[in-house]
């Protein structure tokens, strides 16, 4: 464990040298920038060697040691946390990695809500409720969220009746999947509010950043973040990249790099693997596997970070126009220069293009492979692998998988990341096989629960009354619950304080 924690600034420079507890709490940089590592620990191949026995808990405490000192998390509560976290999954491994059709597969769905975005959310949530504890924000937090699909059920899973937190996540309508919805609005725990947005991934996207940006909303409610926009996400993520280059390696004795591809939509799950490998890691390639929504394709096969209209796909989780931790990778690519990118951003944001060329583009085209999967690839890749395997990818898995058959990097030496359960995308699997085979008890239980959920307009003012109306029922409804208590406690006593007087004049007779 590190001696003292790494420190945290804004890709946009004026936030700089934070803490891991401040970067956390805070969520998005004040100008609207990320915040990044402002030095990355270094992990030596003897080192990486002593950890290919221990456990994935074990394997996350020193991962996570390497940023997270005890002046900001005391090693024993960093242990609770991250065994704590663990603890939510279905596999004693976490996240298995298993063989098929001669490449490997990372399995990222055996946590609650049976998507990848679990391991980096219940760490996030036992941090929060940790930070909370002890002095942080006054003990209050009022999470905004926006998802595609998964994000949202896992921040749900990972938040739900935590002390101090309030959860409102906004989903486009209509364009998540029924049981990623259902997941979501079947939670009735006081403290989780889900809404639908008339609009797109995007939309719910910048209203989230226009809430940060409003300092006095901001303020008022106590706002934090949960999407891979926090930094502790994409810090949970890059233990898995760690644990399967060990159990590739404990296999094939001659692989000497491991290549990762990964289905990409908002970069944080790559960016994570990007980490890793600047820690050391021996990572070959990095695949970003995008499906017909592909402004990072494009942008590594010609440099034009442009944005275009979003197309509905039957990989939604992917559905994104904009990747928010992309900005993280260019803060890099200028060089660590604020002040680059800063004016990179800004030209993006009013003209919706950014185009990279020359020497820039050839480091990022060194740092990143990529390829695009259309409906037609996604559906062939899920019929074959079934077929000729038995084995069940989700769209979005399945636009990983076809990536790395196009790029000819499907052998041993190769790792792709299984984002999601294929029965959380089940309408979209049957285009390509049927019937399906066995669906968790987990998610089959949806199907007969009520749900809940609120509907907002695409407006940000809107939605943030909205939340301050909830958080305000919500303080109401416990202070009311605390009198109620009070109320009791003190009729215990006095009850208790009459049968003991009862019970002292009976021996005095």
């Amino acid at each position: 464990m590190t001696a003292k924690s790494v420190t945290y600034s804004s890709t946009r420079g004026t936030q700089k040298s934070l803490s891991f507890r401040t970067a956390v709490m805070t969520g998005l940089a004040h100008d609207r920038g990320l915040f990044v590592p402002d030095t990355f620990p270094t992990v030596t191949s003897e080192e990486l060697e002593s950890w290919r026995n221990l456990s994935y808990a074990d394997l996350a405490i020193e991962v996570i040691g390497k940023y997270v000192g005890d002046d900001q998390v005391p090693r024993k509560i960093l242990e609770g946390i991250i065994k704590r976290s663990c603890g939510a999954f279905r596999s004693a491994e976490v996240t298995p990695v298993v063989k098929v059709d001669g490449h490997y597969v990372l399995e990222l769905f055996h946590g609650p809500t049976f998507a990848f975005k679990d391991v980096a959310l219940q760490m996030l949530g036992n941090f929060f409720e940790y930070f909370l504890s002890t002095g942080s924000n006054g003990g209050r937090l009022a999470v905004l969220g926006a998802t595609s699909g998964d994000t949202g059920s896992a921040a749900i899973y990972g938040l739900r009746g935590k002390k101090g937190v309030d959860c409102i996540i906004l989903f486009p309508e209509g364009r998540v999947s029924e049981i990623q919805e259902r997941q979501m609005t079947t939670v009735k725990d006081g403290n989780i509010h889900c809404v639908s947005v008339e609009g797109t991934f995007d939309d719910c996207q910048d209203i989230v950043k226009a809430s940060f940006n409003d300092k006095a909303f901001r303020d008022r409610v106590k706002l934090g973040a949960v999407n891979s926009i926090n930094w502790c996400r994409v810090l949970a993520q890059t233990t898995y990249y760690f644990w399967s280059y060990l159990r590739v390696t404990d296999k094939e004795k001659d692989v000497t790099k491991v290549n990762f591809s990964v289905p990409t939509g908002n970069f944080g799950d790559i960016l994570a693997g990007y980490y890793s490998k600047r820690m050391g890691l021996p990572v070959g390639d990095l695949i970003v596997a995008t499906n017909e929504n592909d402004i990072l394709h494009r942008f590594f096969t010609n440099g034009e970070y442009h944005r275009e209209e979003i197309h509905k796909s039957i990989s939604p989780s992917m559905d994104i126009c904009v990747s928010s931790n992309f900005e993280r990778y260019l803060y890099h690519l200028a060089g660590d220069d604020s002040t680059t990118l800063a004016s990179w951003m800004s030209a993006f944001e009013s003209t919706g293009k950014l185009t990279i060329t020359g020497k820039k583009l050839d480091e990022a085209r060194a740092d990143f492979k990529s390829a695009r999967a259309d409906t037609a690839d996604t559906l062939e890749t899920i019929k074959k692998y079934h077929n000729e395997f038995n084995y069940m990818l989700c769209p979005h898995s399945a636009v990983g998988v076809s990536a790395i058959h196009q790029l000819n990097t499907a052998n041993s030496a190769t790792v792709a990341l299984a984002t999601a359960h294929f029965a959380k995308f089940g309408d979209a699997v049957l285009m390509a096989v049927g019937p399906l085979p066995g669906i968790p008890k987990e998610l089959s239980r949806l199907w007969s629960m009520d749900t809940r959920k609120s509907k907002c307009p695409n407006d940000a003012k809107v939605v943030q009354a909205f939340m301050e109306k909830r958080i305000e029922e919500r303080v109401r409804n416990e202070e009311v619950d605390g009198k109620r208590k009070k109320t009791l406690r003190q009729l215990i006593l006095v009850s208790a304080a009459v049968a003991l007087v009862a019970v002292l004049m009976r021996r005095r007779k």
